[in-house]
């Protein structure tokens, strides 16, 4: 991948960024029938290439027949690529109709639909009149999208998602809006999405991902110069790459250093109610590669902690009769500014509610998980953390999220909205975890996972990603690494080593346990 698309991929923008956009290239004497006529191209050849035309099949098969393919046509410009596809797949031997159920269309798509039908190429008007087909190629609605639909296009949307067909949409499923991921009304549920230009918002919203389904984006070479101009003032949004992840590791290490110039870890988790999330999070920490990891535990659990992390410094911390931590009890000459990094949280208990408040008030950097961020929002979420002159890192998942800010309404719709907001109010660098896991720094600027499995929703998943996120943050601020670069880093980390233990394992195999064992092995993986 050349740096220039290695940018590209970076990039996510709203359908207002995308409309200007690509109004400066039309400004700049682009044509737009040229333009249609690009991209058309590339996603037919990309159809040809997931599709092989009859020629090719045959050399497989060769009783196969032509495919049929049919060609749902809206009334805009995402109409007329629709359009251009069919007619480059017309004459590259597929057998081609169009389900074109617009009386008023724009001038260029209607041309192309009159060229199209001068081809021979069939054209039906209504639901019931269509044939049978092998896949549906998606050119309803396009990006920008933002009233409900309703019938008759509504119903024939939810007719064409009962076929047992195929279905690749062209830049978006129709009926999604551009930047939220909303179903307005009723959506096509895409086998495959073909995202034209540069990743669009909504690709990175939870609630989108069953309509996108497999999501590529096609690059037909917008000028780097046109998307700085229309993003210069707006806060970013980026795509974590694994280049970018890479780049950002800790990685090589100087041929000389020690471990406390690797960074030093202090964990503070566990009580005897939830002994394995102590486990778990400083099996994460240790996949970190930290130089030195610490870990504060009740008491009670010093000798099993010892058992699991024998390379630890395990300190056992006087108990409540509950058994969660009552006291920090730090070896001697030490205190928590002799660490380069905090992480608190998993399975306390708020009954260590003293414990947590402690570590706030501290200068050390901090990250807050699990019950660390109930306690937190029992104390005034935004007032605490405005206090705190070192870094902080939040990582709810939506129902913490809600408790930390009640007054963000966004939380389950618009989470990219949502986090920016929580991170502006509160200063915090702020991970809203999800399938589409979003960070955001109190400048606004947002980091979005692109990857993940449904094999991460288990128990213990998040405990991992603490320590993980935690060991690689005493390791970057040493070496004056951006938080959130740090942040994003280790949740896109977290993410790859899910879905490569998914694949080896099935989904159903990743435990929080196995999970651990997988951070080195994914890591390993790319650098080869």
């Amino acid at each position: 991948m050349s740096h220039r698309q290695e940018q590209i991929s970076q990039i996510v923008v709203t359908a207002e960024q995308m409309r200007d956009i690509e109004a400066r290239i039309f400004a700049a004497g682009m044509p737009v029938v040229a333009l249609m006529e690009k991209v058309a191209g590339l996603i037919a050849r990309r159809i040809q290439n997931i599709y092989p035309n009859p020629e090719q099949r045959q050399q497989f098969s060769p009783s196969s027949s032509n495919l049929r393919i049919g060609i749902l046509v809206g009334p805009g410009h995402n109409g007329g690529d629709a359009l251009v596809v069919a007619r480059e797949l017309h004459f590259r031997g597929y057998e081609i109709w169009i389900y074109s159920p617009f009386s008023k269309l724009k001038e260029l798509t209607s041309q192309h639909l009159q060229y199209a039908r001068s081809l021979g190429i069939p054209i039906y008007q209504e639901i019931e009149q269509l044939p049978s087909s092998d896949l549906l190629i998606d050119g309803l609605f396009g990006f920008g999208l933002e009233k409900n639909l309703t019938d008759p296009i509504a119903s024939a949307i939810d007719r064409l998602n009962e076929l047992s067909v195929p279905i690749l949409s062209i830049d978006l499923p129709s009926g999604l809006h551009t930047d939220t991921g909303e179903v307005l009304g009723t959506a096509i549920r895409a086998t495959q999405t073909f995202c034209l230009g540069l990743w669009k918002l909504a690709f990175l919203q939870d609630q989108a991902l069953e309509f996108v389904g497999k999501a590529e984006l096609i690059d037909f070479d917008i000028p780097l110069a046109d998307v700085q101009a229309v993003l210069l003032d707006a806060p970013k949004i980026k795509r974590i790459t694994p280049a970018t992840a890479l780049s950002t590791l800790p990685l090589p290490r100087p041929p000389v250093t020690h471990k406390y110039k690797e960074g030093h870890l202090l964990l503070i988790c566990g009580s005897r109610r939830y002994a394995g999330g102590a486990i778990l999070t400083a099996l994460g920490a240790r996949g970190s590669g930290v130089g030195m990891l610490s870990v504060a535990v009740p008491e009670s659990l010093k000798s099993l902690l010892v058992s699991h992390l024998p390379e630890a410094l395990i300190v056992g911390c006087p108990e409540t009769e509950t058994g969660a931590i009552a006291q920090l009890q730090l070896p001697a000459k030490t205190n928590l500014s002799s660490f380069s990094a905090i992480a608190c949280g998993p399975g306390l208990t708020t009954d260590a509610t003293p414990i947590v408040q402690e570590v706030i008030e501290s200068d050390v950097p901090l990250l807050l998980d699990a019950d660390g961020l109930n306690i937190l929002a029992q104390i005034a979420t935004i007032p605490t953390l405005q206090k705190r002159r070192a870094p902080t890192i939040l990582t709810p998942h939506t129902g913490e999220f809600q408790r930390l800010f009640p007054h963000i309404a966004e939380a389950k719709h618009h989470r990219v909205k949502a986090v920016q907001e929580a991170a502006a109010q509160s200063g915090a660098v702020v991970l809203l975890k999800g399938a589409k896991t979003a960070i955001a720094n109190p400048q606004r600027e947002v980091w979005i996972v692109p990857e993940s499995t449904p094999a991460l929703a288990r128990g213990g998943s998040g405990d991992v990603l603490t320590g993980l996120l935690g060991g690689l943050l005493a390791q970057g601020l040493t070496k004056q690494i951006p938080v959130e670069d740090i942040v994003a880093t280790a949740a896109w980390w977290h993410s790859q080593a899910g879905i490569l233990a998914a694949q080896e394992r099935t989904e159903l195999g990743v435990d929080a346990f196995t999970l651990a064992q997988y951070l080195i092995k994914t890591l390993s993986s790319f650098k080869r």
